[in-house]
């Protein structure tokens, strides 16, 4: 079971990435970009992730992933349940998510220095 406290630390060390807080909800950004943002119970993670591919994520795992707010549905965002991941898979999402928000020059950089991933 994944918590907050498993991803923290890694979205703070995410090159360009800092924590911001907003409405009292913990959220990561690389400048204006929203890439992970948590519910104000921390139980759920929203994360970026690519429009085409989130029906079929929500559909293959509807117990550990759901959609956003219908209003929220045109940007590239999908939500998680903490308690359903594990904390190597909760952190691969984040850093799949930042990898959205950042050139991939600074993706493939942090691949090379992870190569077996963000454990």
């Amino acid at each position: 079971m994944a918590v907050i406290e498993d991803v923290r630390s890694l979205g703070a060390e995410l090159e360009r990435s800092y924590p911001v807080y907003v409405r009292d909800r913990l959220t990561f950004r690389v400048g204006q970009l929203v890439y992970v943002a948590f519910s104000l119970d921390e139980r759920v993670m929203g994360f970026a992730f690519p429009k085409e591919e989130r029906a079929a994520l929500v559909q293959g795992e509807p117990h550990r992933f759901h959609l956003p707010a219908a209003s929220d549905m045109r940007f590239h965002w999908v939500h998680a349940d903490l308690a359903a991941l594990d904390p190597t898979e909760a952190r691969e999402l984040v850093v799949d998510a930042w990898r959205m928000v950042v050139p991939a020059k600074l993706a493939r950089a942090y691949d090379a220095s992870h190569p077996a991933g963000p454990g």
